[in-house]
């Protein structure tokens, strides 16, 4: 995987987590969902970036 979506994917992660304690602080239930969302999302491409490393490792073998 890339420096640039290592990068991403943890900028996505921690903008979700800042919408979900902001969404928390103020009661606010969609922003809160919404950043939850951000991290599963964030999360999903990297076990994918992740998947992708690896079969490359395989055939570099």
């Amino acid at each position: 995987m890339g420096l640039g979506d290592k990068i991403s994917n943890k900028a996505q992660e921690v903008a979700g987590k800042v919408k979900e304690g902001v969404g928390e602080a103020t009661n606010n239930h969609d922003l809160k969902a919404e950043g939850h969302k951000d991290q599963a999302a964030a999360k999903a491409k990297q076990v994918g970036e992740d998947v992708k490393d690896a079969a490359k490792d395989l055939r570099d073998k």
